[in-house]
């Protein structure tokens, strides 16, 4: 059970996540060791967190929507492949059990922050490429979006990162309106995973009302600070903290 300590804490650690959300990505990597550092089982922290940052990821297509426009026909290819994904990692999920997961935690942040190491070389691929995939290709991007949704699902840090290779693998298009796509794939992802957890016993509601309200205070920062912070840097900072985080849980096995 939190404390009144422990749920100030966590609102702050969402400030943080949203802030850097907003500038470079890879909050989840703050959020979820910290729940986990007061004392929440680490399903119950992973549901809680995913639950919490839901409203984000809305406010992220909605910035994005008027890059959407024309983009109707990917979307119906591409939310149900996310939606089936996230659903299915939000119950698989619910199913490893709490040790099991636990066992998994290292390896996941480990990936997680090597994804978010790997974003900026990423889109410099994606843009030198830009335009070198076909239409005819699209079709084959919903395997491997569903199964990039079921990663996102089941723990979600990174989902941003290969979704947006995904995109820019199978589909022709400017990394504007691929990003704005991203958005949507991971809200559908998100909506979908927290749909199962909100009918299991493993989210922290009071944790979710804080939370929810500190990332979307966090996004408000982030976005004032745009233009005035690096994101290279703050991206990181994130990376390294997540990549202590994964010692952390590797030593304690």
């Amino acid at each position: 059970m939190l404390s009144g300590f422990d749920f100030l804490f966590a609102g702050l650690a969402a400030v943080a996540a949203g802030t850097v959300n907003a500038l470079a990505g890879g909050g989840t990597l703050i959020t979820f060791p910290v729940l986990v550092a007061l004392g929440m089982p680490v399903v119950s922290a992973n549901a809680t967190n995913t639950v919490s940052l839901c409203p984000g990821y809305l406010g992220a297509t909605l910035a994005q929507s008027s890059d959407l426009r024309g983009q109707a026909g990917r979307m119906r290819m591409a939310l149900p492949a996310a939606a089936i994904g996230g659903l299915l990692g939000g119950l698989l999920l619910l199913n490893t059990g709490e040790r099991a997961f636990r066992g998994l935690v290292p390896f996941l942040i480990l990936l997680a922050s090597l994804l978010l190491a790997v974003q900026e070389p990423l889109r410099a691929w994606l843009l030198r490429r830009a335009g070198k995939a076909g239409a005819g290709f699209e079709p084959r991007a919903v395997l491997p979006l569903g199964l990039a949704a079921v990663y996102g699902g089941y723990f979600g840090a990174g989902l941003s990162v290969i979704v947006l290779a995904v995109l820019g693998l199978f589909m022709k298009d400017n990394l504007t309106r691929l990003n704005a796509l991203k958005q949507a794939v991971a809200l559908a992802t998100n909506i979908a995973a927290a749909a199962v957890f909100v009918f299991s016993e493993h989210v922290s509601w009071p944790a979710v009302l804080i939370m929810a309200g500190g990332a979307l205070i966090g996004g408000a920062i982030g976005g004032r600070l745009a233009g005035r912070v690096r994101p290279a840097v703050l991206r990181w900072i994130v990376v390294a903290f997540g990549l202590a985080c994964a010692v952390v849980y590797f030593v304690r096995g």
